[in-house]
């Protein structure tokens, strides 16, 4: 009989973990690269399961079922009627919220989508390809202080630790990652506060955990969108990070490398690069016990979540293998090991120089 029960939990717990995965899988994009406009007519008085069988006609949703588990599980109402356009590159969760707010598209209006985990820089590209607007001049906002000043005036998650001489770009960070539709003739100033607005909705909930100090909890959940690849691993993340803080060591995270340097993470680096001296590289000799000078990425929702709620333990290391598996480890000579062992098995990261 134990070992009939040790066999059901263990089915069991394979089952529940399986079903997550579904259940996220389920709830991505149709086709992540697809980002060709699809138009689609709700009329009025339609009911949101005659609305799920269109989207899945459209193929701008994978499952009716998971669509309808859905709205039912984040209590969402009625959808809105209108001539819209999505696109099979969003995910459910994109989707429904534009039929919940109503924001129907005209021929007039543009759809940008803002990757999570990028950089301003790459922004500041997508914005240039998108509206009347140049690269540079877009990258020239992204820098002004003055600008950022009245900024900080307008949202109280912008202090004045963004103005530090030694930040690239004072924004970096605080521009959520979304789907937005603006005007053809809208300015680059239009679209980052468009961006701050959506930031502002999504860190209301954690106001009173983070308005003593905004700056780091986006800073850790900028490192960690780029080193964990979902809530619970980035969680398990934050805790060793502010264990290697509580014990006096560096962060030693190669990301900010990468930022430091304005590298792409595509490729490798020295290790004359990686113990430069920046006040964004966590890896430099000078950043014991310290956090990056700012964020290095603009952050999702899971990322923000992850800084703001971490998980306790007593790891001081962790390693992704080429697969985004995250494996934790409490000494260095253990981390050194797992290392080995991953590149033994053909499972370290290589990168094409």
């Amino acid at each position: 009989m134990k070992k009939v029960l040790i066999g059901f939990i263990l089915i069991l717990a394979l089952a529940l973990i399986g079903s997550s995965i579904a259940w996220t899988f389920l709830q991505g994009p149709v086709d992540v690269n697809d980002t060709k406009e699809v138009e689609v007519e709700i009329k009025s008085g339609t009911s949101s399961t005659a609305i799920g069988n269109i989207l899945l006609e459209k193929r701008l949703i994978k499952s009716l079922f998971i669509y309808k588990m859905y709205l039912k599980t984040n209590h969402i109402g009625a959808l809105k009627a209108g001539n819209y356009k999505f696109k099979r590159s969003m995910n459910l969760a994109d989707i429904v919220k534009l039929l919940q707010d109503g924001v129907v598209n005209n021929d007039n209006d543009i759809s940008i989508i803002f990757k999570d985990g990028l950089r301003v820089t790459d922004y500041a590209k997508q914005m240039s390809i998108n509206l009347d607007i140049k690269e540079d001049e877009v990258l020239e906002i992204f820098k002004d202080r003055t600008y950022a000043t009245e900024l900080i005036a307008k949202y109280w998650f912008l202090t004045d630790k963004i103005l530090d001489e030694n930040i690239y770009y004072p924004l970096e960070g605080y521009l959520a990652p979304n789907t937005y539709y603006f005007k053809k003739d809208a300015t680059a100033k239009d679209v980052i506060e468009k961006m701050l607005d959506q930031t502002e909705k999504n860190l209301e909930k954690y106001k009173d955990k983070i308005s003593a100090d905004p700056h780091y909890y986006i800073t850790m959940a900028s490192i960690v969108q780029l080193e964990g690849t979902n809530t619970e691993n980035r969680k398990q993340i934050v805790g060793v990070f502010e264990n290697r803080l509580k014990s006096g060591m560096n962060l030693g995270s190669d990301v900010t490398t990468y930022y430091a340097l304005q590298e792409s993470m595509k490729k490798d680096l020295t290790a004359e690069q990686f113990a430069t001296i920046n006040p964004y590289n966590t890896r430099g000799a000078n950043m014991i016990g310290q956090m990056p000078i700012g964020p290095i990425c603009n952050p999702n929702n899971s990322s923000i979540e992850a800084a703001v709620e971490p998980t306790p333990s007593e790891y001081l290391f962790f390693v992704a293998d080429k697969n985004g598996k995250i494996y934790f480890t409490n000494t260095n000579a253990e981390h050194d090991q797992k290392v080995k062992e991953l590149k033994d098995s053909g499972l370290w990261i290589e990168f094409e120089n």
